[in-house]
């Protein structure tokens, strides 16, 4: 049959491989030379036995074991009296061998990739003894490689940048294949490569793995992103080697190729003139291809007539040029203003200037439109200035404004009375005159600062204000005082000539030449015995005693009348009066006691031991009243005899015959005193006593009344009574009422009358009376005993 290249080719690898191992096994081999061998009991002479590395095809597929080699030694005659054993790596489990021939077999099978040589020891024993005749002899059988692991990427797929515009051959990324097959032996790991998709933009090099540019010139604003598919195969390459593939994708990065280009050669805005300063006016924009740091403008006015009213500045996020006004526009004054500007790139690449100059300019025309502005006053600030002493309606000053607009309409003025709450001023509406419209104290608001208002008469919604500040002048129209309450003290022992006293005096005035002033007693106080006044010269006065020997007993109390002028003009004078209280003091003129009622008090008595009396006082007085109290909440006895008291259960039900619920206990005593006078008092703090009010003998009512009556009272007290415990014992019952057929259930009349009424038939009543049967019929010994 015919066979193909490939198979070919495959088939006479085999042959040689199938002659190579044939020749080496069953030629003669090198001999390993060991030390002799000696047996107990005779001697032998130097020996030896054949052993070499044997060579295995991997990835045997045939259903029979693959021979692999044979042992022999010179010792073994064919006789069958030497036997072989193998040990090492994969002995028994993948290597087996015949112990008669020394044949070798491979029974699974072998992967070089997973190992690619087993180490084994070969043993020849004599098959009677069991003893070696030969030394343990090591030797390797090794995997033969075949063509079975196809090339693999390990690291894809992979992603490259690279400039545009890049010249041809720039390199733009390696990628590498791993074959798994031995590279030593053959062309099984031989990798080349080669691109089956982004022809003709790239290219790679088939031993290295680098991609390169093929192209000159690629644009990333036609393009910026190719796809690439490479493959790497084996076997250099040739027929029936096998391959892989791997994708890079490669991105074009942004340089500064492109320049900056305005959509417009001129644009036209329009704006109000009472647009406020730092606004912005318009954005304008030019266009650049590029991206990032490459597309960053720079912008600038270069030319026009508002260079000092307008500026421009790039916007950093959207690369826009942002054009404010730096001054105040006016439409009267100029009502357009042309700019040029010129945007370029901030930082240019030098290798693409032949393309042209990386800059571009425009026009910009804005258009100043008119607005109805308010009245503007001449000055920002009216300081003016007017003396407390001036009458009403007197002039202070004059502020002006006039209507900017080109209708120049009339002003009229007012003040903002928000400013002016006392409204001291007034303005003529037509001449901006301001007068005085009540009297001024410098002394309560020395300035005034008051708002002018200044409105068109045409649009009074045109408000203009203006500021004034009105200082007001002092005149000397406060007399001076005492600069504080003083409180002087003059000791009985006081000597003739001690100042007891240094006094200063204020005004309210504020003289421009500061404040001078002049002390004196009045005349009627010139020469009196006691005291002195010294006039210091420095806007102080010290007062001096006249005599020793003051008495507390004689007089406690001393007014000195203290004549102030100051050095206004016309000068201003007062009289202020000095209190002076004689005291009783220690060693060092420290008074201790000023109060001459203190000599009144009988002797031996202070007025801390009169405190003391007083307290004991009072304190007797409380005592004698709690103790009345106590006593008259003292417990009274009850009425009735505690021996005939007599305490039950009131059972309540909710239905008929429908159980029974136990309450806490209740004084039945009181439903058989109805009559009796009941007191109010507290309930006890361990068991709740029953409460009696007064009330008219019951006689000849009905039952039912009498107990309605009752309940009702009881309720009554308890809701009033502010001594009651929490644990309160009084229930509330409902009265059923007059026509039960069973009649009276209850037990009280059977306890007080010894009746020996039968109750068995209660049990013919129902489920519901079945409890009261229980306790009252016949079997009531049985149940209490």
């Amino acid at each position: 049959m015919k066979l193909g290249k490939v198979e070919l080719c495959r088939f006479l690898q085999l042959i040689a491989l199938f002659l190579c191992f044939s020749g080496m096994n069953q030629a003669e081999l090198p001999r390993s030379r060991s030390k002799p061998y000696f047996q107990l009991g005779r001697s032998r002479t130097k020996r030896s036995w054949v052993w070499n590395q044997f060579f295995v095809l991997e990835e045997y597929m045939g259903s029979d074991p693959l021979y692999v080699g044979k042992l022999h030694s010179d010792v073994d005659k064919g006789d069958g009296s030497i036997k072989y054993i193998l040990s090492g790596e994969g002995a028994s489990s993948i290597f087996i061998i015949d112990e008669n021939t020394g044949d070798i077999h491979a029974t699974k099978r072998l992967d070089r990739e997973e190992q690619a040589y087993y180490t084994l020891r070969a043993q020849a024993l004599d098959r009677l003894t069991n003893k070696p005749v030969e030394p343990e002899s090591e030797f390797v059988i090794k995997i033969q490689d075949i063509n079975d692991n196809e090339p693999k990427f390990l690291d894809g797929p992979y992603t490259a940048g690279v400039p545009e515009m890049s010249p041809v051959g720039t390199s733009v990324v390696q990628v590498t294949a791993t074959d798994a097959d031995d590279p030593t032996y053959g062309n099984s790991a031989r990798v080349v490569y080669s691109i089956l998709q982004g022809q003709p933009y790239f290219s790679v090099e088939p031993k290295t793995g680098v991609i390169k540019t093929a192209l000159p010139n690629m644009d990333r604003e036609a393009k910026d992103q190719y796809l690439l598919v490479i493959q790497a195969k084996d076997m250099v390459g040739q027929n029936g080697g096998l391959s892989g593939t791997t994708s890079v994708t490669v991105t074009l990065t942004d340089v500064n190729d492109n320049p900056p280009r305005f959509p417009r050669r001129s644009y036209q805005y329009n704006v109000p003139e009472s647009l406020p300063v730092a606004s912005v006016v318009a954005r304008i924009k030019a266009a650049d291809a590029d991206i990032g740091v490459n597309a960053e403008m720079e912008y600038k006015i270069v030319d026009g007539d508002g260079l000092g009213i307008f500026k421009i500045s790039p916007d950093k996020d959207t690369q826009e040029g942002i054009i404010t006004i730096q001054k105040e526009l006016d439409f009267e004054a100029k009502t357009s203003y042309t700019l040029r500007i010129e945007a370029a790139n901030r930082d240019a690449d030098p290798r693409f200037l032949s393309l042209g100059p990386f800059s571009d300019t425009t026009t910009v025309k804005i258009i100043v439109e008119d607005v109805d502005e308010p009245p503007v006053f001449s000055s920002p600030l009216y300081p003016m200035e007017v003396s407390e002493a001036t009458q009403v309606g007197h002039i202070i000053g004059t502020v002006a404004a006039h209507d900017p607009d080109s209708s120049n309409s009339p002003v009229r003025y007012s003040i903002d009375r928000n400013t002016d709450l006392e409204r001291y001023f007034n303005i003529d509406a037509n001449s901006g005159i301001i007068t005085t419209a009540k009297s001024l104290d410098r002394e309560t608001n020395p300035v005034h600062n008051i708002t002018v208002l200044a409105m068109e008469s045409q649009n009074p919604s045109q408000v203009g204000r203006g500021y004034v500040a009105i200082t007001i002048l002092d005149i000397n129209d406060n007399a001076p005082e005492f600069a504080m309450e003083y409180e002087t003290t003059v000791c009985e022992n006081a000597q003739p000539g001690q100042v007891i006293q240094k006094i200063s005096a204020i005004d309210k005035d504020e003289p421009s030449n500061g404040h001078q002033f002049y002390f004196s007693l009045t005349t009627d106080m010139a020469n009196n015995l006691n005291f002195s006044l010294k006039d210091n010269k420095d806007n102080t006065a010290s007062i001096l005693t006249r005599r020793n020997g003051f008495r507390r007993q004689e007089q406690s109390v001393y007014y000195l009348p203290i004549f102030i002028v100051d050095n206004g003009s016309p000068s201003l004078s007062s009289t202020n009066t000095l209190t002076i209280r004689v005291c009783d003091c220690d060693a060092d003129g420290i008074a201790q006691t000023c109060n001459a009622e203190a000599y009144i008090l009988p002797a031996g008595l202070s007025t801390g031991a009169l405190i003391a009396i007083l307290a004991c006082v009072l304190t007797l007085l409380v005592l004698i009243l709690l103790i009345v109290t106590m006593k008259r909440r003292k417990k009274e006895p009850l009425i009735f005899d505690e021996e005939r008291d007599i305490r039950e259960n009131i059972v309540r039900y909710d239905d008929e015959g429908g159980g029974e619920e136990d309450t806490e206990a209740f004084d039945m005593a009181a439903l058989r005193n109805l009559n009796v006078v009941r007191d109010t008092k507290t309930r006890r703090d361990v068991t709740p006593e029953i409460q009696f009010l007064s009330r008219p003998t019951f006689k000849n009512i009905p039952d039912n009344v009498i107990f309605r009556e009752f309940i009702w009272e009881r309720l009554k007290e308890a809701d009033v009574d502010p001594g009651a415990p929490p644990y309160d014992s009084l229930q509330t019952y409902a009265f059923e009422g007059n026509g039960s057929v069973a009649e009276s259930l209850s037990s009280l009349d059977s306890n007080s009358s010894n009746s020996d009424q039968n109750y068995d038939y209660l049990s013919d009543w129902g489920p519901r009376f079945k409890r009261l049967a229980e306790m009252y019929g016949n079997g009531q010994e049985s149940l209490y005993s």
